[in-house]
């Protein structure tokens, strides 16, 4: 890529990632609702909003990021939808899931200092 990536970068990735993962909250409150009601509707569409809020963002990360460092960062999701389940669904967290979303974050860590090295 040849240019330094800077903090502001990798935090406007991981907003995008954060915004990404409301898509999963959004498609399961939809899931609650019986097909074709307001509560689905309301929510499918919140969830088709929220997809093209991220189409938009990913375009920018793409411009700022080699696409496999951006997409390496999206395993991140993980995290977020962990942290929603438990915040809004309650559902619980465990420790194979907590060690399994530290495993993904170690990778992305390596991922995102092996850039910034080459750059």
């Amino acid at each position: 890529m040849g240019k330094k990536i800077k903090a502001v970068d990798i935090v406007f990735l991981q907003v995008s990632v954060l915004v990404y993962s409301l898509s999963t909250v959004a498609a399961n409150m939809a899931s609650k609702h019986e097909f074709l009601s307001p509560g689905y509707i309301l929510f499918f569409g919140l969830d088709f909003c929220i997809l093209g809020i991220y189409a938009i963002l990913w375009q920018q990360v793409i411009k700022r990021f080699q696409l496999s460092i951006a997409y390496a960062n999206k395993s991140v999701t993980l995290l977020w939808s962990m942290l929603w389940n438990f915040l809004i669904f309650s559902t619980g967290i465990t420790p194979g899931k907590v060690v399994g979303v530290l495993l993904v974050m170690t990778g992305v860590i390596v991922m995102n200092l092996g850039e910034g090295k080459n750059a």
